[in-house]
């Protein structure tokens, strides 16, 4: 069983940075991806940027250019940097992890979430 514990949630001002982490641990030896959804209230909780663990990255589309994923292997532990925040981007964002290969993305364990807030 993999377990995820994120941190770096809060409350920022539109324009403002948040630095979302996340660290894996358990039985973590079949991942090669890690990466972050979100969901906001009242809406379905949607993709928002994934990683392998050679460096391959996808992004949605509404956050390319304003979020950039990382990830460090040693550490098992993936990384969202979030700049230019929008009110829109207020949701709960949840670390996953699983599988990538040949272009698709399959992940199967979830962390709790954590807050992220944008004020206009």
């Amino acid at each position: 069983q993999v377990q995820l514990v994120e941190s770096g949630g809060g409350l920022v001002q539109a324009g403002g940075s948040l630095r979302l982490s996340c660290a894996a641990s358990g039985s973590i030896f079949s991942i090669n991806a890690m990466g972050w959804y979100r969901q906001a209230p009242g809406k379905q909780r949607e993709f928002v940027a994934g990683i392998t663990s050679v460096g391959s990255t996808n992004y949605a589309a509404s956050v390319k250019g304003r979020f950039t994923i990382s990830r460090d292997n040693a550490k098992n532990t993936v990384y969202l940097q979030m700049n230019s925040l929008k009110p829109e981007d207020t949701a709960v964002y949840y670390c996953t992890s699983g599988r990538a290969s040949s272009g698709s993305w399959s992940f199967n364990s979830w962390g709790q979430g954590t807050q992220v807030t944008v004020s206009s």
